[in-house]
This record gives structure tokens, sequence and C-alpha cells, in this order.
């Protein structure tokens, strides 16, 4: 079988043009939607990530803030950040890069912002919603796999899904999403007796469990479409040439930059056995930056309706 690599930085531009049109439509009421990502601390990660949500943001033509605070900030400090951000009414989105440093209290923030801003889907009542399948705010990288999915053609009603990872921000909110599209879910975790053999049952596989190549050719069935939510750094030359390749230009990456990533997929294992794949990078990342700015305009819409 060949097997299809989904390029999900086209499905992103797709994402991002229609959010263009709903912006030029929102413009026509005077309506601009304004996003503000916060972090706390100095992870190199985390600041391009807000950047990258900061930037994206700006291109589209929204309001954006992108606010850095030291990371001796304090939860009572932070929750005076939240509170103006909540009470800014050019502000429509509220994210909060996790995870936050140990000191603070995580709960106490996801809690404090406004669930109608709360564009992370983190609020109980957008749990709530989320479980009920009613409309409101979500995770934006399982959103951002149910439109890819839905762009691939692939009708999910009567699909086996398995769904590898119980995170509150992926695999949780996945399980539901695919849920309410009337598949048949299977929500697993490191306690799932045999794995691979559960995993061999799903017409669709989402990896978010955050174990570098854990699904490998013996967790697939034929035709499976793989969803690879995994982003892992790979520094071992050795180790890149056993998931690469020696001949692999990752080889290099990792000899110049000092490391290179993979996703929780075998990189090479799915070739010849699903039907399609989604690579790391360039699969599911640019999706929830993409999905970002369309739920930032969603809770412009429903703020401001």
């Amino acid at each position: 079988m060949e097997t299809r690599i989904i390029d999900g930085r086209k499905v992103a531009e797709q994402i991002k043009a229609e959010v263009t049109e709903e912006l030029q439509e929102l413009s026509k009421k005077n309506l601009v939607p304004g996003l503000a990502a916060v972090l706390v601390g100095d992870d190199p990660g985390s600041q391009l990530y807000v950047r990258m949500k900061a930037r994206t943001s700006k291109e589209l033509g929204m309001h954006s803030e992108a606010i850095e605070l030291p990371g001796e900030t304090t939860t009572e400090e932070l929750l005076q950040v939240i509170d103006r951000l909540n009470q800014a009414d050019e502000i429509d989105a509220i994210l909060v890069q996790l995870p936050l440093p140990d000191h603070i209290d995580e709960d106490q923030i996801l809690l404090a912002v406004r669930p109608d801003k709360d564009v992370d889907g983190f609020h109980p009542l957008n749990v709530r919603n989320l479980v009920t399948g009613k409309v409101g705010l979500a995770p934006c990288t399982p959103l951002g796999i149910m439109y890819l999915l839905k762009s691939e053609g692939i009708e999910l009603k009567g699909l086996e899904a398995v769904v590898v990872g119980r995170s509150n921000i992926v695999g949780k909110p996945m399980a539901f999403l695919l849920l309410h599209q009337h598949a048949t879910v299977t929500l697993c975790h490191s306690r799932t007796r045999d794995l691979p053999a559960v995993c061999r049952r799903a017409d669709i596989l989402v990896a978010a469990v955050g174990q570098p190549a854990l699904i490998t050719r013996d967790y697939l069935k034929e035709g499976v479409v793989v969803i690879d939510v995994g982003i892992n750094r790979v520094e071992s030359v050795e180790e890149g040439v056993r998931l690469f390749g020696k001949n692999s230009k990752r080889i290099g990456r990792i000899e110049e930059r000092g490391y290179t990533l993979v996703g929780d997929v075998h990189p090479r294992d799915p070739l010849g056995v699903a039907k399609a794949v989604t690579p790391v990078p360039f699969g599911v990342g640019p999706l929830t930056i993409a999905h970002l700015m369309k739920s930032t305009v969603m809770a412009c819409r429903l703020r401001k309706r």
C-alpha cells in the first residue's frame, strides 16, 4: 500500500484562508478579534511558540498581545494579569502557555480565565460543553485534527478510533470530538493491557502520549490513518540512525544543531501499511496555531453577537 504523507502546512493554510474571510465579515461590523498569549518563564520553546501565535494573529489582521512574565512571577501576580485581560474589551481570547512553573497554582489560574475568553477550553464550563456536544471553546490541537480529518474526506461515522494518551489538552478532548462524530472510540493509557492489540483495531489512530517512536508497525493494521501529535527531541546520532536510517537528512540536523524531532509514531514503520500519516514536524503542529486563530474568531463572535 502506498502511504500518503499529509502536509499539515497546507491544511493550516486552508484554515487561515477561512479565518481571513471571517475577519473580512467581522470588519464590516467594526469588530477586530483580539488574542492575548501569556507566558511565565524563559523556556525557549515556549517563547518561540507564544511569539509564533502572536505573529500569526497579527499577520491575519487581529489584535494581538504576547505577555512574557519572569519565572519568579507569583500566582497572585499572574491572577492580576488575567483579571486585566478578562476586563479588556479588545481581548476576546486568552491563552496561558502551559506548563506553568511549579510554584504557581495552575488550577487557580485556569479557573480565573473567563469561560468566554478561554480559548484553550480548560474552564469547567467549556469542558461541560465539550462533553455534552454543545457549541463552545475547546483545545485547539484536537479541533485542528478534526478539521484535518474532514479535509481528507474521512467519514468518521462507524469507524473505530483509538487515542493513545489521556491528557486534558489532547487525548480526552480528542476522544469526545471523535465520539460526537459517531466514531467508536477507545482511549488508551499507560495501563492499557496489550496496547498493540488495541491499536490494531483502529481505523483512525491518534498518538498523543509523549513517548518517542512508541507506535511501531506492530501497532498498525492495513489501511489505518495515523495522526501523530508527539513532538520529541532526538539528540543522539545513534538513535537517529535507528529511527531514520543512516542516510537520512535528519542525521545531519542532529550533528548541526544537536537534535531533531520525532513523533510518538516510528517515522518509517507506517510506510506501506498506513493509508495516510501526519509527519513530524509539519503535520499536526501547524494545525494547532491555525485553529487557535479560528477559535479566536469564534470567541469574538460568541462574545459580541
